[in-house]
This record gives structure tokens, C-alpha cells and sequence, in this order.
């Protein structure tokens, strides 16, 4: 018997009337459809009058149950993968399942559909013939400082996940890494009810965040222009050289080491933050 097809269907991030044509129908005729959270992706089906039996598949379990999926593909069965909102696998589960179908010989075919990433961008005004996906963020202070530290050259649009509990906190922190002049976007709640794009500098941003607390709810995408011209590189890559420094050595040592290195401008990384 040939091999079912693992289908990789994207399903709305919102607006439940972007869920394609032929996603609709791929959903309703495969034997089960892999699902981040059954619940959540009951309620999508649910809405849409499809009763194909769910099955659960996320970070926990994904390793142990990938090889029983593929066996069900290699017998014959077509399934579909879907995470609880926008395209599979990207910042989301599924690349261990995938990877196991391919190794198999089973057909994976895309559904293409919405992406929150992909949205984003297309409405940022944001430099995007090359850009950078970090997904979400470190929720440890100090890995997302290092992170983000370690961007802070990066001269393509750099794109981030982040949730309503640190979106505060992340954006000081980009300010910090970053500097409180870069050009960014902050995309919120896309396709949904209350649906904003808000853009200017990190300080804007961050400036607005902080006065409504309605703009620090929701789903968030943040881009974030990279670095410029060589100087701002240069400078970008010293304040992360001189930062890194500074816990060993004292400010003067460490602005005089970082320059050095990186050809960043001494007095402009003396005492950074």
C-alpha cells in the first residue's frame, strides 16, 4: 500500500476567515490531524463543522509519538499537523514529526496560510528583503540580555515573539542592547478585534507601552530595524564587547579593550548599559 501524505496546515492567528479553501478540505478528509493543544484546535474544527479525530502532539510528547505517526503514514493514512494558531513549526512543534516522515520516504506537503511573523512584516514599513526570526525570547532576564547582546550587530530586520507578561520588560532590554534610537514596529493582537502597529524608536515604543495598559495585552510581534551603516555596527558590537567586559574588568579597562576590539568609539561605550 503507497504512503498517506503528512499535511502541514496553517490555520488562522485570529480572523477565523483566513483558513484557506483548501485547508478546510484537507481537514476534513484526513484520517486524524496532529494538534498542539486538541482543545483549542476542537473549538477551530468545531466552528467549522469538521469531525476528524484529534490527536496530541507538542513538545512533551513529540519525540515518543512522532514514530507511531509515521507509521500510520507508512500503512496508508493521510494526517494533517496543525499548532494552536498560524504555521506549523515555526517557533511552534513539529520538526522532530517532520523530520521523522522525511527520513521514511512519506510525502510532507505545505498548506500555506497565515504566519504572525510573515503579517508583521508586511505591515512594519521595516527593511525586509533580509530579516533575522528569534522567535520568542529567553524568559530568564539575564539569557534574554545576553541574547539580545549578542543581536546588537545584526544588520537585518530582526523579528521577535513575545507574550503580554514581558513585552515591558523585553523592550527595555532591547533599548539596552539596541539603543533607544533604533527604528522598530510593535504589532499586536494581529488580525483580531483590537488589532494595533505601532512604530518609531524602541524609547517610542516603550514610551507607549508603558501609558496604555491596553498595549501591553495580547499577542505581540516586535521588529526591530538592524544595524545601519558600519559605525552604528561597530558601535552596536562594542557596547555587547564592553558590557561583557564590565563584569570583570572596571568601566575605563573595559571601554578601552572593547574599542579596541571592535573599533567602536571609546567614549561612547564608556558607562553603557
Amino acid at each position: 500500500m503507497p504512503a498517506g501524505t503528512l499535511f502541514i496546515v496553517a490555520t488562522p492567528i485570529g480572523n477565523l476567515g483566513d483558513l484557506t479553501p483548501r485547508a478546510l478540505e484537507v481537514l476534513r478528509s484526513v484520517a486524524a490531524i496532529c494538534a498542539e493543544d486538541t482543545r483549542r484546535s476542537g473549538q477551530l474544527l468545531a466552528h467549522f463543522g469538521i469531525s476528524t479525530p484529534l490527536v496530541a502532539l507538542h513538545e512533551h510528547n513529540e519525540d515518543a509519538l512522532a514514530q507511531r505517526v509515521v507509521d500510520r503514514l507508512l500503512a496508508g493514512e493521510s494526517l494533517a499537523l496543525v499548532s494552536d494558531a498560524g504555521t506549523p513549526l515555526v517557533s511552534d512543534p513539529g520538526f522532530r514529526l517532520v523530520r521523522a516522515a522525511r527520513a521514511a520516504g512519506v510525502r510532507v506537503s505545505p498548506l500555506p496560510g497565515a504566519c504572525a511573523a510573515i503579517a508583521a512584516l508586511s505591515v512594519a514599513g521595516l527593511p525586509s528583503d533580509r530579516f533575522a526570526f528569534e522567535g520568542f525570547l529567553p524568559a530568564k532576564a539575564s539569557a534574554r540580555r545576553e541574547q539580545l547582546q549578542r543581536l546588537a550587530g545584526e544588520t537585518r530586520t530582526l523579528v521577535f515573539y513575545e507574550s503580554s507578561h514581558r513585552i515591558a520588560e523585553s523592550l527595555a532590554d532591547m533599548r539596552a542592547a539596541f539603543g533607544d534610537d533604533r527604528p522598530a514596529v510593535l504589532a499586536r493582537e494581529l488580525t483580531k478585534l483590537f488589532e494595533t502597529v505601532l512604530d518609531g524608536t524602541l524609547a517610542d515604543l516603550q514610551a507607549k507601552v508603558d501609558a496604555d495598559e491596553n498595549q501591553r495585552k495580547g499577542e505581540f510581534v516586535v521588529m526591530v530595524q538592524g544595524a545601519g551603516d558600519d559605525r552604528e555596527a561597530r558601535l552596536s558590537e562594542g557596547r555587547r564587547v564592553y558590557t561583557l567586559l564590565n563584569q570583570h574588568l572596571p568601566p575605563s579597562t573595559a571601554a578601552k579593550l572593547a574599542a579596541e576590539i571592535t573599533g567602536a568609539p571609546r567614549k561612547e561605550l564608556y558607562g553603557a548599559r
